[in-house]
């Protein structure tokens, strides 16, 4: 899991929403249930970003040097 921390997540029209800052995992399954985003830009470099996307596991359609979503959806923030 730590190989997807810092990975660019894109859209399906491949527009870059962020980067994984942290991932959700079940405690009990140890499977990953959600990417946590940082949007970016100087605020989230200073750590004074509370603009957090989550995205649960189910819409990422794959997971390469980037992380590209199925389709367009509503974030959580």
């Amino acid at each position: 899991m730590e190989d997807i921390i810092g990975k660019e997540v894109l859209d399906s029209s491949a527009m870059i929403i962020g980067k994984v800052k942290d991932v959700q995992v079940n405690a009990e399954t140890n499977e990953m249930e959600a990417f946590i985003i940082g949007k970016g830009g100087i605020s989230e470099s200073l750590g004074l970003s509370n603009s957090d996307i989550v995205i649960p596991i189910d819409r990422v359609k794959q997971i390469g040097d980037k992380i590209l979503l199925e389709n367009e959806m509503e974030y959580a923030i």
